[in-house]
């Protein structure tokens, strides 16, 4: 019985981490095509079509090497995100994490109205130990006056992602990883580059505030939201954290 218990749990996982591979839309279009081919080709075989059935059999071999190299930078990133898994994630509770999340809300405000960019990355269960590393390590607590301090300009953390764990503020001056998206626009600079690519190889939520357009904008898996007020942004990683 357990046995059978194992292989269902097994089936759940594989399953259920390709259904998140195939959320992008590039995914989800490759998928429309391996469907249609899959139908053309079981109605080849009940016709039997003989030569277009041959042709199909060597495609299927040729479309699996391809699949690979199309999707290797998804396949890496995927990877990636499986063995920064936490085992087990610390729970705030419901009035701390409302106390932090307000401190965040102020500054970005704050900021925004200054015309001052920033870069807020909040983790949730993937470690993102490999980019802390890359910052300075700041270990303290959430304020709104302390993010501000650190997005001030001229300030040699200006320029970096800052970490948001938990509490608190683990690092900043931090780089994350561009979005290798080509069809993102050009009227998106360094900053919303890194907090898509960063949200494509982990489940952090990212906050960007564009200096340029004094905009405030929420990355959450490769997805951008953009021009939001402080109470949309709330709003909005209240529904992504379920609280």
């Amino acid at each position: 019985m357990w046995k059978v218990i194992l292989e269902i749990t097994i089936l759940w996982f594989i399953i259920y981490h390709i259904m998140l591979f195939f959320e992008t839309s590039r995914a989800v279009n490759v998928l429309k095509g391996i469907v249609i081919i899959l139908v053309s080709f079981f109605i080849i075989q009940r016709l039997g079509l003989s030569r277009l059935n041959w042709l199909f059999t060597k495609l299927f071999a040729i479309s699996i090497i391809a699949l690979l190299v199309i999707f290797q930078p998804e396949i890496r990133q995927g990877l990636a995100r499986l063995g920064q898994r936490y085992p087990f994630k610390l729970i705030l509770k419901r009035e701390h994490l409302e106390s932090v999340l307000k401190e965040i809300i102020v500054a970005v405000d704050h900021l925004q109205k200054k015309k001052v960019g920033a870069l807020i990355a909040i983790s949730r269960n993937d470690s993102l130990k490999p980019y802390i590393d890359t910052g300075i390590m700041i270990d303290a607590f959430v304020s709104s006056d302390l993010i501000e301090t650190i997005f001030t300009t001229g300030s040699p953390l200006h320029d970096g992602g800052l970490i948001i764990q938990n509490d608190r503020i683990v690092a900043g001056g931090c780089i994350f990883p561009l979005t290798e998206d080509i069809n993102l626009s050009r009227i998106y600079g360094m900053r919303h580059r890194a907090g898509i690519g960063l949200t494509e190889s982990t489940d952090a939520i990212v906050i960007i505030v564009s200096e340029e357009r004094s905009e405030i904008s929420l990355v959450y898996q490769g997805k951008l939201f953009q021009n939001l007020n402080r109470e949309e942004l709330l709003l909005k990683i209240k529904d992504i954290l379920k609280v």
